[in-house]
């Protein structure tokens, strides 16, 4: 049934496609690309390294023969782009992608099983295991393309049976299970031998993944071997091998030397002897009073490794202790995690096996320190020498080389490498020459890691917020995955320009994650943003100032809890006030110098895990009226408040008949043009639920009806149109649609724009632009002007004209600037609509009515463009030249003929029915004039 389900999803994704009026509405990416997305395969050809494939996370799959100079996508006409691993066979260029990553992040999306493409990535093919979710490996003999096997972790946050070790030999059109460990234990890594296929490893992982704990670690957590190609398995990490085979066992990571040497990287939870255990966290906080002079670098790795990664950062430890120091509350902290203080859990260890997995021995002589904390569900990749078994290299926040069998190793990641590595490609000619992709993209290093190329030149960033400001050439906002808070231009163009210049057009605001963003209308310079779980400035860049400006708990009250996105807005009504939600709602009226409460606890109550849960996760003001507010939670509640907080009234969605409403608010929007009317969107892909649900409510949430008829993925973000209150448009874990009807139905909007998760969306209001921040491919503008006149009145007419820009006349059309560069070519887009099929015929005619142009194009229903160069033909030229002897049209120096300054009128008939608007060419101011 789920892989009807998937196979039914497909096919939806490929109708909205083809029946969508807008295929000819392109969305333009507009960066940034300086700052990447996550990196989680690569596959170089051997005997030439220059040519590589890269897979992100959640960017697709990128091509680059030129060393990484430049990337192409490849993978962007299949109907995912998210990625676990990727398999090339170099003699025929056929790729295999294992969609869906193995990293158990929060963003770590599902895929739809194994793709094919035998074209170079310009077409794929499903060839099964659609229900996998998450493909750690796909290995494919290079002597039987139709033996494939392939490591599959299931799904994240959920059981099922669908994971494992699978294999086919008729190109996948039929498959076998062969190893299953449990419904909660997965394959996250493969290897096998080059000079004997017959050998493989895999490494099974077992984890529990909730959306308030993460469980990275288990007993069944193992390595097993193959002997036969793959059909049978043994596991070889038991308690008498001298692998680590308990509870504690977590992500493995394994790197093959030959058949019998073997390196396995394993994330140990086991705790260490408290003899050695040097926890500073418990050293800091006996002294609460020292800890403000401590950096926060070191509080937070500090909490890293004593287990509150997921939960606290070093400025909400300074802020609640400045206030609770000697205080009963701190004691009541300390005695709550009294377990997380009392030692540290052992971290990455590097084993091996030099008698094929039967025997096993650590091969680190001491803790190998801060290189997991305790993100180890987030790495486990290792990669050894082909020439010599003895150099290493293990990917964590940094990336360590070893050049002894791992008894040592030396940080060889330098100041223009990203954090976060998740692998590494050593060349076998030259072991000098690696490549690694980390969560800031791709790294070339000629000499071991001394120098590094960075090859972050295409638009892969992972965005979970935008917004923009209102000036008159605004500036687009976006807060990204690991990679801070950047801010650029609308008009951005990927060029590499700034190489030259000197400066980069994006400029970061602040590091971290990187989440919402608020601007002060009055003031652009004036930012609200910060990082994740509630780490929120007020920036002023104009004077350089950052102010922290997260709401406190009162002395002896327990600590906010913050979402990882945690909600921030600027009121419409009067700029000075901010609301911040952690389970709270908290509101200043001064800029967030000072903040007061105005809600109880809205969320369902804390609940016990290592990840902050029972939050906020949007809110909404009224633009219609003050204090009508709204705020949605991770547990499912809705609450609004008509009196600006000092009543709460619970609203209940009518999720589905037989589902609790526990699924996630992913977004609350109150209307602009109706103060009654109010749209929610929940998100079940923490459950493991990709349903979409959409609703909207007339009487401020009383009463709900469902508007997600037709959409078939998880929503993120809604957003009502500024102008025409019909129009909604949605992003989804797959793509961004529209609706011209309230909701009633939906349509494609994604076109120029991959099947990419939709993180946010904003609407320029005075430029009439659509802002679009995918969770892989940065940000897309679309223009929306013409969407916005789609009244009910024009979309029943058969052909509709827009209006069309007029232009001043300019010496320059049809002339070089220089000898080397192309005639300057000015174009109108002619943009209409139609509710036809076929072709039409195009007319423009002069102020004497005399046709100048006429052109035969094709209809597409829906909204379609032309471009016109204001190119006549001789013919016309010299006509037009014989009836009107002060005309002079000449041929410009490209030979072309342009319209001279006039008044036109474009006509469009197509059957029965006609449309005209006017345009205008202007006379030339002088010869520089546009």
């Amino acid at each position: 049934m789920k892989q009807l389900v998937c196979l039914f999803l497909v096919l939806t994704n490929t109708i909205f496609a083809q029946t969508s009026l807008f295929n000819q509405v392109k969305a333009t990416n507009i960066g940034p690309t300086i700052m990447s997305g996550r990196v989680v395969d690569l596959a170089v050809n051997p005997k030439n390294p220059t040519e590589f494939y890269v897979a992100y996370a959640s960017g697709g799959l990128w091509y680059t023969q030129n060393n990484g100079t430049s990337f192409s996508p490849v993978m962007d006409t299949a109907n995912t782009i998210n990625c676990g691993s990727v398999m090339v066979d170099w003699n025929s260029g056929t790729l295999w992608v294992g969609t869906g990553e193995v990293n158990a992040s929060r963003s770590s999306y599902a895929g739809i099983g194994v793709l094919k493409s035998s074209d170079k990535g310009k077409t794929w093919e499903n060839i099964g295991l659609t229900n996998s979710h998450h493909i750690s490996r796909v290995w494919v003999n290079p002597n039987n393309t139709n033996e494939i096997v392939v490591g599959a972790l299931g799904h994240l946050y959920t059981t099922n049976k669908e994971r494992g070790i699978f294999k086919t030999t008729d190109g996948g059109k039929s498959w076998q299970q062969t190893l299953y460990v449990a419904d909660d234990t997965g394959i996250v890594d493969l290897a096998v031998s080059k000079t004997n296929p017959n050998v493989m490893f895999a490494a099974a992982w077992q984890k529990d993944r909730k959306a308030w704990h993460f469980d990275g670690d288990g007993e069944k957590s193992g390595i097993y071997k193959s002997e036969d190609a793959g059909n049978t398995w043994r596991l070889v990490t038991t308690k008498e091998s001298g692998f680590p085979a308990n509870e504690g066992v977590g992500r493995i990571g394994l790197a093959l030397f030959h058949e019998k040497v073997i390196y396995a990287v394993v994330d140990n939870q086991n705790k260490r002897p408290k003899a050695v255990s040097k926890n500073k966290l418990t050293t800091m906080l006996a002294t609460p009073g020292e800890v403000q002079g401590i950096s926060n670098k070191a509080v937070n790795q500090a909490l890293k490794e004593s287990g509150f990664s997921e939960k606290y950062r070093a400025e909400n430890i300074k802020s609640w202790l400045e206030n609770n120091s000697s205080s009963p509350a701190l004691n009541a902290f300390l005695d709550a995690n009294k377990a997380l203080f009392e030692t540290e859990v052992i971290g990455c260890e590097v084993y091996k096996s030099e008698d094929g997995g039967m025997s096993w021995k650590r091969a680190n002589t001491n803790y190998i320190d801060d290189m997991y904390y305790t993100y180890g569900y987030y790495f486990a990749n290792i990669s050894v020498d082909a020439t010599d078994q003895n150099r290493l290299y293990i990917g964590g926040v940094p990336l360590l080389f070893s050049a002894d069998g791992g008894k040592t190793f030396e940080a060889i990641s330098k100041e223009n490498v990203h954090a976060d590595h998740h692998v590494t490609w050593i060349n076998p000619e030259n072991q000098n020459h690696i490549i690694n992709g980390n969560d800031g993209g791709i790294n070339i290093s000629y000499d071991n890691g001394a120098h590094w190329i960075k090859c972050n030149n295409e638009a892969v960033s992972q965005l979970y917020a935008v917004n923009v400001d209102d000036q008159e050439k605004y500036n687009v906002y976006g807060g990204m995955q690991d990679n801070g808070v950047w801010f650029g231009p609308n008009d951005f163009q990927q060029n590499v320009a700034w190489h030259q210049e000197g400066k980069y057009p994006y400029q970061e605001l602040i590091g971290g994650d990187g989440m919402q963003i608020q601007i002060d209308p009055r003031h652009p310079d004036v930012v609200y943003t910060g990082f994740q779980f509630g780490n929120y400035y007020r920036i002023n860049q104009k004077e350089g100032q950052f102010d922290f400006i997260s709401p406190k708990p009162a002395k002896d009250e327990k600590p906010f809890r913050f979402n990882w996105q945690t909600p921030i807005l600027v009121s419409s009504h009067n700029p000075d006030i901010v609301y911040m939600g952690s389970n709270f709602l908290h509101r200043s009226m001064n800029q967030g110098k000072t903040w007061e409460k105005i809600s109880g606890d809205l969320t369902k109550g804390a609940i016990d895990g290592n990840v902050a849960f029972g939050t906020l996760t949007t809110l909404s003001e009224s633009p219609l009226q003050f204090g009508l507010l709204y705020a949605g939670t991770d547990d499912g509640n809705l609450q609004v408040s008509k009196d600006g907080g000092v009543t709460w009234i619970p609203l209940i969605i009518p999720v589905k008949t037989g589902m609790s409403q526990n699924l996630w608010v992913s977004r609350v929007v109150a209307s602009a043009h109706k103060k009654e009317r109010v749209y929610c969107t929940l998100n079940g892909y923490r459950n493991d639920n990709f349903e979409s649900f959409v609703f909207v409510s007339e009487d401020f949430g009383a009463q709900w009806t469902p508007i997600s008829n037709g959409l078939t993925q998880a929503v993120n973000v809604l957003v009502e149109d500024v102008v025409n209150e019909n129009i909604l448009f949605v992003g989804t874990d797959n793509g961004l649609f529209i609706s011209l009807d309230k909701g009633a139905t939906w349509q494609d909007f994604s076109c120029g724009m991959p099947k990419v998760a939709v993180h946010d969306v904003k609407i320029q209001p005075r430029a009439k632009d659509l802002i679009v921040g995918t969770h892989g491919r940065a940000i897309y503008k679309v223009g929306i002007a013409k969407v916005q006149e789609l009244t009910s009145t024009l979309l029943a007419k058969k052909v509709h004209l827009f209006a069309l820009t007029d232009r001043t006349k300019s010496e320059r059309w049809g002339k070089k600037a220089y000898a080397w560069e192309a005639a300057n070519a000015p174009s109108q887009e002619i943009v209409f609509y139609t509710s036809i099929e076929g072709t039409a015929v195009l007319y423009i005619t002069n102020d004497q009515n005399r046709e100048v142009y006429q052109k035969t194009i094709a209809l597409t229903k829906g909204l379609n463009s032309f471009p016109y160069s204001y190119e006549i033909s001789k013919e016309v030229a010299d006509k037009w030249n014989k009836s009107d002897k002060k005309i002079g049209i000449k041929a410009a120096e490209n030979n072309c003929y342009y319209l001279p300054a006039g008044k036109y009128k474009v006509t469009l008939t197509a059957e029965d029915a006609s449309a005209s608007a006017p345009f205008e060419i202007k006379p030339a101011k002088n010869k520089k004039s546009e």
